[in-house]
């Protein structure tokens, strides 16, 4: 833990302490009577006078005991503020940028989560307009998560939309798809993906139809097999 931390955390504690028995050690606030017990003592003692100025009766000798509540609330408040002070410096410098860390990671994620994601670099290769840069980015993904379809779409979309080459996009969109065994969702979007290019940038809609019943050949009875049927009817091709 840091040491700056602990001392001036032992600072206010004592600030704390001490100001607790400064109000303690100024005892109680002062009586203007005396109490039962005094003037009970007083009789029995025959320490009872008089007083012809005021005409009530007085012990003898006797003095207001403690401190006034004037002098008791103004020191309280002297200690207050002292403590109060250095409290606030203690949190403004210690607690509050911890809390604003903790909080800022809790929402935003760290720096090194941020650094830590694989397509981190790819990503800025692309907003540099290093496309081919992009690509080998991606790749390396690829390779190293094969499982996941996200850096060949990316390859595939930089390929079509940013370089122009459309044969090259449709070959990345078909090497992934033989590259392993996908998941369903996963190998459904691929094809679809193929059959769109084919049919509205290929202007090859013999090539669009025969994936699309694949599509339809290999997910029967799921959404992928409707969806693909449903699109053979708006082709003409069923």
């Amino acid at each position: 833990m840091d040491r700056k931390f602990l001392i001036n955390l032992c600072i206010l504690i004592a600030l704390i302490c001490v100001a607790g028995l400064i109000m303690i050690g100024m005892g109680p606030i002062k009586r203007e009577v005396p109490t039962e017990q005094e003037w009970e003592r007083a009789r029995v003692e025959d320490q009872v006078i008089y007083n012809e100025l005021t005409g009530t009766e007085e012990i003898e000798g006797w003095e207001p005991q403690g401190i006034s509540a004037g002098a008791k609330i103004l020191v309280g408040i002297v200690l207050i503020l002292v403590v109060a002070t250095y409290g606030a410096i203690f949190f403004g410098f210690y607690i509050l940028p911890k809390a604003v860390h903790r909080f800022t990671h809790m929402f935003y994620g760290s720096a090194e989560e941020v650094e830590a994601d694989p397509m981190h670099d790819a990503r800025a290769f692309f907003a540099r307009g290093d496309y081919e840069g992009a690509i080998a980015g991606y790749r390396a993904v690829a390779l190293a998560q094969p499982e996941n379809r996200f850096p060949w779409v990316e390859i595939a979309k930089i390929q079509h939309e940013n370089l122009e080459d459309l044969d090259a996009s449709i070959e990345t969109l078909r090497t992934a798809l033989e590259s392993r065994e996908w998941r369903v969702n996963d190998t459904a979007f691929f094809m679809f993906r193929l059959a769109d290019l084919y049919e509205n940038e290929k202007d090859d809609k013999p090539q669009s139809v025969s994936i699309l019943h694949q599509v339809v050949e290999l997910f029967p009875e799921t959404r992928h097999s409707a969806n693909a049927t449903h699109r053979l009817r708006e082709l003409g091709a069923i």
